[in-house]
């Protein structure tokens, strides 16, 4: 089998294969790229592996005029910069010991070694410049099936990294079909050593859980996680319930996944200490959890657009309804609007804290006429001229 794309003709990706190859080493793009080339997913991140230990990267590098950086040399990663971009080259590997949140590893000369230290199948797949693919541990036929499976035994390759256990289902909202349940074996090894996800830090949790939650459907993987007793270790209290009912009316809106939205329609005790959450993201979920139940108009003035609709779609997966087609545009019309009237048209009339507070009593009123009621209008009602 051959792959081709411009991701693998990309020539600063020919042209670094090429070094190593002149060289005399093997230039492997290994992994993601691999995975989802096959897969027809979309392409990003691309690294090479190759038998060439770290300190004869480097040196390549620079001979033929490359940045190289040891930016994870104790692992055996240079990243070498090649017209402008930064590649992780790595040395073909294997661990030697393990204690469930790192690895020791040495430097391995074959590409069978480097394949078994991985977790999935269909990430120990490696193809050649020239696209033909390299299949050490028979991963196609899991690629084909769109089958997340553990190499070899489940629980020892959990027990060599805990965050497996999320990769797993991770990597099942994402890649698997939609109708297939995940694979038995490491489905019960995962719950069986749920209690491994202790050893963990919260940013290494916090940040699988955020990309597990920015799967397009993370639904049904999120109810299987609640059954097996893992979803209520990474953020105690979690419900998966409302996330089916919070799909279903982002599609209806055509809202791109948002992982904090989700994360919401999960609730859960301290999600945003559970999982280390960003400033930023702390602050938009704590946004959304006092979300008030004001109209689509109303939403979209005080939060923007944005909000309103994650804070509406909220409602609807809470109160079993369906979205609203209108929502949009009347959170973009409430968005938009502007208040009429400011603080110097109530003065000297209101002093101080009196004239914030009349003023906010002022914008309320505005706000509940369906922002209606013109800038006279309001000024009127209180005895005050324009």
């Amino acid at each position: 089998m051959k792959l081709s794309g411009a991701w693998i003709e990309d020539p600063a990706v020919q042209d670094l294969c090429q070094m190593l190859e002149n060289g005399g080493h093997r230039a492997l793009l290994v992994g993601g790229c691999v995975r989802n080339a096959l897969m027809g997913e979309p392409v990003s991140d691309i690294g090479i592996s190759t038998d060439a230990r770290p300190d004869r990267v480097h040196e390549l590098a620079e001979r033929s005029g490359r940045k190289a950086i040891p930016t994870g040399i104790d692992h055996g990663t240079v990243t070498v910069v090649e017209a402008g971009r930064g590649f992780e080259v790595t040395t073909f590997r294997k661990d030697v010991e393990t204690d469930g949140r790192h690895a020791v590893v040495v430097f391995a000369d074959d590409v069978e070694s480097d394949a078994l230290r991985r977790d999935f199948t269909v990430n120990a797949l490696y193809t050649i410049r020239n696209g033909t693919v390299i299949d050490p541990l028979n991963g196609l036929p899991d690629v084909k099936a769109r089958r997340i499976r553990f190499i070899g035994d489940a629980s020892q390759r959990i027990k060599e990294d805990y965050l497996r256990i999320l990769r797993f289902f991770r990597f099942q909202a994402c890649y698997a079909k939609p109708d297939d349940g995940p694979d038995a074996d490491g489905l019960a090894a995962c719950a069986a050593l749920a209690d491994g996800l202790r050893s963990l830090s919260r940013e290494r949790i916090g940040a699988e859980m955020m990309k597990l939650l920015s799967a397009s459907d993370p639904a049904p993987v999120s109810a299987t996680m609640q059954k097996a007793g893992i979803l209520n270790h990474v953020l105690p209290g979690a419900e998966s319930a409302l996330l089916g009912p919070l799909v279903h009316c982002e599609v209806a809106l055509g809202l791109a996944a948002d992982p904090v939205r989700r994360l919401a329609a999960l609730g859960g005790e301290e999600p945003e200490a559970a999982l280390r959450l960003s400033r930023k993201d702390a602050h938009a979920l704590a946004v959304l959890k006092s979300a008030p139940g004001e109209s689509a108009q109303a939403l979209g003035y005080r939060h923007g657009e944005t909000t309103a609709l994650d804070m509406l779609c909220l409602r609807a997966a809470m109160n079993g309804s369906e979205p609203r087609p209108d929502w949009p545009a009347a959170a973009a019309s409430g968005a938009a609007a502007q208040f009429p009237v400011q603080a110097d048209d109530l003065m000297p009339s209101y002093q101080g804290p009196a004239l914030g507070q009349h003023l906010k009593k002022l914008e309320d009123r505005w706000i509940a006429s369906g922002f209606t009621l013109t800038r006279a209008d309001l000024l009127a009602e209180n005895g005050l001229t324009s």
